[in-house]
């Protein structure tokens, strides 16, 4: 009996009182937040629907236009489906009177939606899984059977059936998930209340639209335990500051190294936490380092353009590089779209028959986009026309929409996961400097963006060698410098095939080397972490990633320190370190600078 009143006295009871008290003021705060979202912006709306809305339906209307055009057809599809829930209801009733039957489907082995026993131990449950899963096997297959469709209309379609099926997962419900019901009566719904107060605090800090927090930004700041690595901004101008590291060693590299990371997002990818800085590395490894840190622009600067950004960007970066360092050449790193404008950079040098650059490192980098990864599905005309006339007033694209676009790319991962356990288990996200950084998104200026998404993604002109950049038409033939091209092996912005298809098309060597992960996990990779693997095959002329991979070579861990004697090979000169900044270029304040802390 003893042995029974610790848990009796520990365990929690259901109090209905506290239950309804807690419900009402969840409905009350949640009615707030709604209030916050319907609350007029500025500029007004124009009263229209969202232009993404629209694009969803006429999608989808095509699909539907398709199955209804052939009445066999439409029957039949109806008769799959009536199938597949009268299959399920037998076998349901079956288990219910005590026979073994296995499941009509299960989901994927890596679907973290149902890993509560109770999906699979509790028959309600375990029917109404099933039957979400059947009901979303079905709607996928309206897409990928609709042969009338062209492949642009299908991806889209197939797309918007995955966010529209994942939203309406019976996990992301309390009364159809057993883990939130369970949560919510153990807590006597207090948990709810939590949940709607950081749901209406999302709200106002996205200034109402919902901006997901995935990371607890209480304890991260940048520049105190997130972008510390030591140096000063030494220039900077109207759309960078040009950061100079201190040196950690003796002697450097005589060869200086200029990182150009996307706009898109904020530099300090590559300079997180002390111990996943690539820029520590480098830093560590007998590099003088540069790493252009771009503004975060607004609608005064709505008109600059990709070549702008190429002027002011990188040219003049290699311009005070050369002043500080008296080095003519460097060595140059573009990340993501930072390398596709590195790339436009490196081509516009060799047309204007300028040596700049010693070797160029081109991180998950597309210069041709015949492959492109899952971003596609918001490029045809008529989208960017429309996203167009949305920037015409703003002059920028606003970042909290391309972020959100990055996130519908992994919903489940990175949309429904924080709405269950933020808003309905009222759990705030741990302190997560990845995630952090996600979440700190830039705005875009809408000249750059819009050159941007007609050369390259919906022209591909880079690649044709008809891409036109400040009056130079632009021939990544005539590229000669040597190029180590990484691209990850699960990356869905820039995908492995695109990024070695690419390497086709520079004139001189071309080292691609293939890392394990996507698009971030696969770039940031210390070596002490000893994670994950990288591959190396000469043979860029391979048809796919498949046949590259079967003449590859396998590495464990981390591609830094092969990266690293990759570039020693041009250059291997060592020089005492370089004091940061010269009199003509002072210290103008500590790294990682203020534009980088300027937030949308």
């Amino acid at each position: 009996m003893s042995d029974m009143l610790p848990e009796t006295a520990t365990a929690k009871k259901f109090d209905p009182e506290a239950f309804a008290r807690n419900l009402a003021q969840a409905m009350e705060t949640g009615g707030q937040a709604l209030a916050a979202m319907l609350k007029p912006r500025e500029p007004a709306d124009s009263g229209q629907p969202p232009a993404e809305l629209t694009e969803m339906v006429k999608t989808l209307t095509r699909v539907a236009e398709y199955w209804t055009s052939d009445q066999a057809r439409a029957a039949e599809l109806q008769a799959k489906l009536g199938k597949s829930y009268l299959d399920l209801w037998g076998n349901a009733s079956r288990k219910l009177s005590g026979e073994k039957v296995e499941p009509t489907i299960e989901p994927p082995p890596r679907d973290k939606r149902f890993a509560d026993p109770s999906w699979r131990s509790n028959h309600f449950y375990e029917f109404l899984m099933q039957a979400y899963l059947l009901t979303s096997q079905w709607a996928n297959e309206l897409v990928d059977k609709a042969d009338g469709l062209d492949p642009h209309t299908k991806k889209k379609a197939a797309f918007y059936i995955q966010q529209i099926t994942n939203a309406l997962s019976p996990s992301n419900f309390v009364a159809t998930s057993p883990e939130l019901t369970r949560t919510t009566l153990e807590h006597n719904g207090d948990n709810l209340v939590r949940g709607m107060k950081m749901l209406a605090e999302d709200i106002v800090a996205g200034k109402g639209h919902l901006k997901i927090r995935q990371s607890d930004p209480s304890n991260l700041e940048v520049g105190v335990n997130i972008a510390t690595t030591p140096g000063k901004v030494i220039y900077q101008n109207e759309i960078m500051q040009l950061i100079q590291y201190a040196p950690s060693t003796e002697t450097v590299l005589r060869t200086p190294l200029l990182i150009v990371p996307p706009w898109i997002n904020k530099f300090y990818i590559l300079d997180l936490k002390p111990e996943k800085s690539f820029i520590k590395f480098c830093v560590d490894q007998g590099l003088t380092v540069f790493v252009i840190s771009w503004v975060n622009p607004d609608k005064s600067l709505g008109d600059k353009s990709f070549a702008d950004y190429m002027k002011l960007g990188p040219l003049t970066a290699m311009d005070v590089v050369e002043k500080v360092t008296g080095e003519l050449k460097v060595h140059t790193i573009g990340y993501c779209v930072g390398g596709t404008l590195l790339a436009s950079t490196l081509a516009w040098l060799a047309e204007r028959r300028r040596q700049r650059v010693t070797s160029a490192t081109f991180l998950t980098t597309q210069v041709d986009f015949t492959h492109a990864g899952d971003l596609t599905v918001f490029v045809d005309e008529e989208q960017i026309s429309a996203l167009e006339r949305d920037m015409q007033s703003t002059g920028v694209l606003e970042g909290a929409k391309m972020a959100m676009a990055f996130n519908m790319l992994r919903p489940n991962d990175l949309i429904w996961s924080y709405v269950v356990n933020n808003y309905l288990k009222g759990q705030p996200p741990a302190a997560f400097d990845l995630l952090h950084w996600n979440s700190d998104a830039t705005r875009m200026p809408a000249a750059n963006h819009s050159y941007y998404l007609r050369n390259c993604y919906l022209d591909n002109k880079l690649s044709a060698g008809t891409m036109v950049l400040d009056n130079t038409q632009l021939d990544l033939t005539k590229v000669k410098v040597p190029i180590y091209n990484l691209a990850t092996r699960e990356d869905h912005i820039a995908p492995a095939e695109s990024v070695l298809y690419g390497s086709q098309f520079f004139g001189g060597p071309v080292k691609y080397v293939l890392s394990g992960s996507g698009h971030i996990a696969g770039v940031i990779n210390p070596p002490a972490a000893n994670k994950y693997q990288f591959w190396t095959n000469d043979n860029i002329h391979a048809g796919s990633v498949a046949e590259w991979l079967k003449g590859a070579q396998e590495h464990k861990g981390s591609w830094w320190p092969d990266w690293r004697a990759w570039i020693e090979q041009f250059d291997a000169e060592r020089v005492p370190a370089r004091a940061v900044g010269t009199e003509a270029f002072p210290p103008i304040e500590d790294a990682p600078g203020s534009y980088v802390r300027v937030r949308s």
